[in-house]
C-alpha cells in the first residue's frame, strides 16, 4: 500500500539558491527521505540507483522524480545545482565524475542536510538508541502544534509511510547519526543526546573515542539553544563539557530537569506522568509499548517544550502517535502465531525489545529470529549479545549481515559462535545457515499461540514477509501501516498485517 500525502501542506519552498538536485543512490533509506523532502520543497529532482525502485520511489516518480536504474554519466543534468551521494557511492562513480567535469558541487547526504539546516533552526536527535522514534515523535508534535517543521527520519511512519516531510516553519528536525561522525555536519539550535554506548566499532576504536565525537557534536549546538541529555547515564553526561548551549537533563531520576514516573501499561502502549523541575507537567499516553518508548516520548516532550510547545499540544499529539516501521511493528498473524518485526541490532536494544514482548505476552512462547548486523559489531559485543536474549524461549540465529565491511571471519562462523554462546547460558538457540533454512525451521516448529519476533537491521524482515504475504489483506480498515493491535492478551484492536 502506498504512502499517503504529506502530513503538512506546503505553500512555498524553502528559500535557497539550489533548486535542482541529482541524487546518486536514491533508493537508500536516507536518500529516499531526502528525495521526499526536496520534492516537498518544490525542487526538481533526478536520481539513480542499481536497485529496482521501491514502491516509495515509484510514488516519487509520479510526483516528479526522474529515476534511472543504472549509474551513468549521462544521467547527471548539466544544469544541476548540486549532486548528492549516499555513503556507499565512491568518488570513482561515473556520475560523481561527471559532476566534477561539469563543475557541479557535490555533497554527501549529511552535508546536504546540514546546508538545508543552516537556513533554519535545526533540531537534531542523536544517541545510540531511540533516534528514529524520538525524531518521529518530535516532528509529529511540532507538526500537530502548527509549527510546520521540515522533518527527516531514518525510518517510515507507520501511519503514512513517510520518512520526511517539508514545511514552511523555522524548525528543521533531523535524525542525526554518529556513524562516521556524520552528525558533525549539523549545527543545530536544539539537540538531544539520548544515550552513548559502544556501537559502530568499525568507526570508533573505543567508548572514549565515541564520547569525543559526541562531545564535539554537543559543542556545535548554538550557544543560545538547548542541549537535552540523558542525565542518569554517566557516559552521556560526560559529553556535555564542551557544550555552550543550555544543558537540560532527562531520565528516570527525580533530581533531573525532566523525569518520568508512575508508569502503567495500557491496552496498546504506556501511560506515565512527566515532571519538570520537580513539578507535575502532564500525563502522557503513547500507543506503543515498552519502557524505552517512555524515555523516547519523555525526550520528545522535553525537547518540544524547550522549543515552545505546550503540554496539551504535546499530550494530544503523542496519544495519536502510531509508531515507525520495524520498531516493535505488528505485522500480522500466521496460523495463530503473532508476528512482530523489529530493527534491534545492539545488545541493549535486543534486550529491551524482548523484555517488552515478555511483559506483553506473559507465558506465551516467544521465538526470536535474529540476524546480527555486521561481523565486527557481533565479535566486539559477543558477550553482551550472548546474554541479551534471556526473555526469549527460542532463538534462531541467521548469518550476520555484513554491511559496509570487508572481514576475515565468515558471517556464518560468527553467528554459529553466537548461537553456541547463547546455549551456554542455558537457553535454546540454533544457528541457521541461511534465511531459507530459518524460515523452514519456523514453519516446522511454530505452534498456535507462539510469538515470532524477526529482529535485525539487515534483510531479516523478508522472513515475516514469507508468512504474512500468504494472509489476505483488508487495507480499508487499517489505522497505520504497521500499528496493528492485538485483540488477544488485552490488546483491543483487530489484527491486520501491513502490506508487504
Amino acid at each position: 500500500m502506498e504512502p499517503t500525502t504529506l502530513r503538512m501542506p506546503v505553500t512555498h519552498a524553502l528559500a535557497t539558491p539550489r533548486r535542482k538536485a541529482h541524487l546518486i543512490g536514491v533508493c537508500g533509506s536516507g536518500m529516499r527521505a531526502l528525495t521526499e523532502l526536496l520534492l516537498g520543497l518544490e525542487w526538481t529532482v533526478s536520481g539513480s540507483d542499481l536497485q529496482k525502485p521501491s514502491p516509495a520511489v515509484q510514488l516519487f516518480t509520479r510526483r516528479g522524480l526522474t529515476f534511472h536504474e543504472t549509474h551513468d554519466a549521462q544521467h547527471v543534468p548539466a544544469d544541476a545545482d548540486c549532486v548528492v551521494y549516499s555513503p556507499a557511492v565512491p568518488a570513482s562513480n561515473p556520475e560523481r565524475q561527471a559532476a566534477e567535469r561539469h563543475g557541479i558541487p557535490q555533497f554527501s547526504y549529511n552535508e546536504m542536510l546540514g546546508r538545508l539546516m543552516a537556513e533554519r533552526a535545526g533540531v537534531c536527535i542523536a544517541g545510540t538508541h531511540g533516534k528514529s522514534t524520538t525524531t518521529a515523535m518530535t516532528g509529529c508534535i511540532l507538526s500537530d502544534a502548527g509549527r510546520q517543521p521540515s522533518v527527516v527520519i531514518g525510518a517510515e511512519l507507520c501511519a503514512t509511510g513517510q520518512s520526511a516531510w517539508s514545511g514552511t516553519g523555522e524548525n528543521f528536525v533531523v535524525e542525526s547519526c554518529e556513524f562516521q561522525r556524520n552528525f558533525l555536519a549539523f549545527h543545530p539550535k536544539y539537540a538531544a543526546i539520548l544515550s552513548v554506548e559502544t556501537d559502530h566499532v568499525d568507526c570508533f576504536e573505543s567508548l572514549h573515542d565515541l564520547q569525543q565525537a559526541f562531545a564535539e557534536f554537543a559543542g556545535q549546538v548554538s550557544a543560545d539553544g538547548t542541549l537535552l541529555v540523558r542525565g542518569d547515564c554517566e557516559a552521556t553526561r560526560q559529553v556535555t563539557e564542551q557544550a555552550a548551549a543550555n544543558v537540560v537533563t532527562f531520565g528516570w531520576s527525580s533530581d533531573l530537569d525532566w523525569w518520568a514516573g508512575d508508569l502503567r501499561r495500557t491496552a496498546d502502549g504506556m501511560r506515565f506522568r512527566v515532571y519538570h523541575h520537580s513539578q507535575y507537567f502532564s500525563e502522557i499516553s503513547v500507543p506503543i509499548p515498552g519502557r524505552h518508548n517512555v524515555l523516547n516520548a519523555l525526550a520528545a516532550t522535553a525537547l518540544c517544550h524547550e522549543i515552545g510547545v505546550g503540554p496539551r499540544e504535546i499530550r494530544e499529539s503523542l496519544q495519536d502517535f502510531g509508531g515507525i516501521r520495524r520498531r516493535f511493528e505488528f505485522v500480522g498473524q500466521w496460523r495463530g502465531v503473532t508476528i512482530i518485526d523489529d530493527y534491534a541490532h545492539h545488545p541493549t536494544a535486543v534486550m529491551a525489545t524482548l523484555q517488552t514482548a515478555r511483559e506483553m505476552f506473559g507465558s506465551r512462547r516467544i521465538w526470536c529470529a535474529f540476524q546480527p548486523h555486521q561481523v565486527s559489531r557481533t565479535v566486539a559485543l559477543m558477550s553482551d549479545f550472548a546474554t541479551s536474549f534471556t526473555a526469549a524461549d527460542n532463538v534462531l540465529i541467521a548469518p550476520a549481515f555484513a554491511a559496509r565491511e570487508v572481514v576475515d571471519t565468515e558471517p556464518g562462523t560468527v553467528s554459529a559462535e553466537l548461537a553456541e554462546r547463547i546455549c551456554s547460558q542455558g537457553q535454546s538457540a540454533k544457528f541457521c545457515e541461511s534465511l531459507d533454512h530459518l524460515i523452514a525451521t519456523l514453519e516446522d516448529r511454530l505452534k498456535p499461540g507462539d510469538v515470532l519476533i524477526t529482529m535485525g537491521a539487515g534483510n531479516i524482515d523478508c522472513v515475516h514477509h514469507a508468512f504474512t504475504r500468504r494472509i489476505s489483506r483488508n487495507p480499508a480498515s487499517r489505522r497505520a501501516f504497521g500499528a496493528v493491535h492485538l485483540a488477544e492478551a488485552g490488546w483491543t484492536r483487530a489484527v491486520l498485517p501491513h502490506s508487504a
